[in-house]
């Protein structure tokens, strides 16, 4: 196999990853203001990301960074075409982490709204952008012989590109509020697992007609078999979630994410961004990539780094595998107690200020 072809393979990988873990973390932001009814049931809920959501981020870094350093021409193409949906994309996942970094700094029910309002759009607005962004990519965009964008913003939102924008909406609601079925308890647990079975039912739907509509015009039989096995994998993890076992139900949501990504990337292969204007101008694996000896040494790179990531990831995963039950949440005069103490008790420099 050529270093080309082995790193389109390992950048669909690192997609993959991003999406089936950062996935869970927008929905479980984006649906704040639904299962989070009070104080104690958000910060369950928050509580159950806290330990990963900065670690899943690193997925996109290593993923941009890996794009940039193999494919430097589809990295121009990609990021002077798409300019402005991906920097709404890096402002939200910037609000994001300020909502969640400082929403417990200060004991304000202002401020946490206001924060928690950050968290929501910063969920949000990143779970919409990147099925836009990623249907337009397969389906292909007006590309020029000198490999440039010639397109504009509103191309990009095209019916069926905004269609995959609430697929992945969607997928990652279901997702997230799987995730927190599985990581707390209490009314909480069970409100979560119903409303992820609805919001299933309604991704699967979506999911049908836009995976139709990729694949039938750019997939072969390989991708359309994975996303035949995308939906089904969803089906399965709506069906456990029915029957109360949430653990079968994530990995389903997390089996369909996977599925259905890889699907995306066999069906652009060889291309990698496909020209509308005229194939021979579409960035392939082989005119968009760097020299031999560029990805011969990212290749040892990443030998020797990506296991021990995949190690500190699942050392933290099984770390903090445990559930969060309401009574693991201080109350709120309780939280205010120990706040007003830190803040004045510059006596006691050892307290740490509690936050949510």
């Amino acid at each position: 196999m050529e270093l080309t072809t082995i790193w389109f393979v390992l950048i669909a990988v690192l997609w993959i990853g991003y999406f089936v873990l950062e996935g869970f973390d927008y929905g479980v932001g984006a649906l704040l203001p639904v299962l989070g009814r009070d104080e104690t049931r958000r910060r369950q809920m928050l509580g159950s990301i806290g330990p990963f959501w900065d670690g899943n981020e690193v997925w996109l870094l290593t993923a941009g960074g890996a794009t940039f350093a193999a494919f430097p021409h589809w990295y121009a193409t990609l990021f002077s075409g798409f300019y402005l949906p991906l920097l709404l994309i890096l402002v939200a996942l910037i609000v994001r982490g300020i909502g969640l970094e400082y929403r417990g700094k200060v004991d304000s029910t202002s401020w946490r709204r206001r924060m928690d309002l950050m968290i929501i759009g910063g969920s949000a607005v990143p779970a919409l952008l990147w099925g836009v962004a990623f249907t337009n990519i397969v389906r292909g965009v007006p590309i020029d012989a000198q490999m440039e964008y010639v397109g504009g913003f509103w191309d990009l939102l095209n019916p069926v590109a905004l269609l995959g924008g609430l697929v992945t909406l969607t997928l990652f609601l279901t997702h997230g509020a799987l995730f927190v079925a599985l990581k707390t308890d209490g009314a909480l647990r069970h409100d979560a697992r119903a409303l992820g079975v609805r919001l299933g039912v309604v991704a699967a739907a979506l999911a049908v007609v836009w995976l139709w509509l990729v694949h039938s015009s750019t997939g072969g039989l390989v991708s359309g078999t994975l996303a035949v096995l995308a939906a089904a994998a969803l089906v399965a993890g709506l069906l456990a979630a029915r029957t109360g076992r949430e653990g079968w139900a994530f990995t389903g949501t997390f089996v369909a994410i996977a599925l259905a990504t890889a699907s995306l990337f066999v069906a652009l292969f060889p291309d990698v961004m496909p020209s509308t204007l005229d194939p021979a101008w579409s960035l392939t694996v082989d005119n968009a990539a760097s020299s031999a000896k560029t990805l011969g040494i990212m290749t040892w790179v990443a030998v020797v780094f990506t296991p021990i990531v995949l190690l500190y990831q699942s050392w933290t995963y099984w770390t903090f595998r445990r559930r969060i039950s309401g009574h693991h949440i201080p109350t709120d005069v309780h939280h205010a107690a120990v706040t007003a103490e830190t803040r004045q008790g510059s006596d006691r420099p050892d307290r740490p200020l509690t936050s949510a």
